[in-house]
Parts: C-alpha cells; structure tokens; sequence
C-alpha cells in the first residue's frame, strides 16, 4: 500500500515530466537530425528505469549480428519498451500504428525519429505499409517487434503472429530473438503496482532466414517464440 501510493504521488509525476521534457526535445531536434531522437529515447529508457528502481541484466549480448535484423521480444509490461530501448546496444526503430503519429509530444517524436509506420485502415495499404518497412529494413534499418500482439496477462510467452516474421522473410534479414525474463515479478497487476527488482534482457543467436520462402513465416513465428520461451524459463529458475 505504501509503495503504492509512493509510486502514484512521487515516482509517476516525474517519469510524466521527464517524458513530457525528453518528447519535446525529440520533437524538435529530430526535424533537424532524426538521430537525435534515439539518442534522447535511450537517455528517456534509462532515466525511468532508475526512478522506477529497475535493474537490468544483460546476457548474450556477444551474439549480436551485424547488419540488419528484426528484433522479436516477448511482451509483458509496458516496462518491456524502456528495458530494450535502454540496454539493446543496437540503433533499432520500432514498426507501429500510423495513428499514434497523433498523439502530441510522444506521437510525435516517434514519426520524427525514423521509426516505421504501419497504416492498417485496408488491406491495400497496409501490404504497402509492409513492403515500404521491408524495404526500409533491407537497406539497413533494424526494428524491434512484440509479435505476440498484446501483452501477455501471466507473463507466459504466447503464440507469435507471423507478420513479424513475413517481414524478415522479405526483407532476408535474420530474426534475434530476445528472452525479457522477470517483468511480470515486477508489474504484477500494471505499472501501479511496480515494485522494484531486477529484469533479464537475453539476446539469442540469430535465426537465419536463409532458403526460406515466405510461406514458412508461421514455422519461423514457432521457432523463435519457443526459443525466447525457453530463454525466459531459464532465466526465471536461476
């Protein structure tokens, strides 16, 4: 109760004013340089993250691919952005709804920062949406992607849409699958009920794409979805 209450009259106020500082800066400087913004999201990750009294430990960070590839994380908790966005050593651009481009501040700094729009109001446009990211991707952009959709309610990794994965397949970049062990002991019950403690973010060997068509983009959902599971467990029981 009385870490509760900490978090909703101290802790939330500041992370709401750091975020409505940093945004605004994003907002600014990345008309001029777009680089910028990803800079000031890492710097946004890391300062929530202490104030919210989270640790992050980094494993398998030794495996990284060069060049481009699609980052696949399992989701949890709305901690799950800061925590790769703080501590992935990688220039990633996340794929996300046209529409939040609207929301003032941090729908803004998001459209200015590179990151990749995806308009899913029709088909036609968003099979364009994904050959536009496709091709983003292909010229050297890496993107982070949840690909179970929504967060898990439990902290169970569950099954993985294959949109994610018909990307990478068109694009001929690797998936990284990336285990984020721990959030739930944090956020049982959403970011009001966070407490502190220590989150694992594991980064996998990359799962090549390699001989592959596009018609295994459900396959390589599985795989991937099973090694990030695994990866979680493993951590949880350590």
């Amino acid at each position: 109760m009385v870490r509760a209450l900490v978090f909703c009259v101290v802790q939330m106020p500041l992370a709401i004013l750091a975020t409505a500082v940093l945004t605004t800066l994003a907002s600014v400087a990345g008309l001029v340089r777009p680089s910028v913004v990803q800079a000031l999201s890492r710097v946004w990750s890391r300062l929530l993250l202490r104030l919210f009294q989270v640790e992050v430990r980094t494993r398998g960070l030794d495996t990284l691919p060069r060049g481009p590839a699609v980052y696949a994380a399992n989701h949890a908790s709305s901690l799950d952005i800061l925590v790769v966005l703080a501590h992935l050593p990688v220039d990633v651009r996340i794929i996300y709804k046209r529409s939040l481009s609207l929301v003032p501040l941090l729908g803004w700094s998001i459209a200015v920062g590179g990151h990749i729009p995806i308009d899913r109001s029709n088909p036609f446009r968003a099979r364009r949406s994904l050959q536009r990211a496709a091709d983003r991707i292909r010229a050297g952009t890496s993107v982070l992607v949840f690909p179970e959709g929504t967060r898990s309610p439990d902290g169970s990794v569950r099954h993985f849409k294959r949109g994610s994965f018909s990307l990478a397949l068109a694009a001929g970049v690797p998936i990284v699958p990336v285990s984020l062990a721990g959030v739930k002991r944090l956020v049982p019950r959403g970011l009001a009920s966070l407490r502190p403690g220590a989150i694992t973010l594991r980064v996998h060997p990359a799962i090549g794409v390699a001989g592959r068509s596009r018609d295994d983009a459900e396959a390589l959902a599985e795989e991937t979805r099973r090694v990030v599971a695994a990866g979680c467990e493993r951590e949880e029981q350590a």
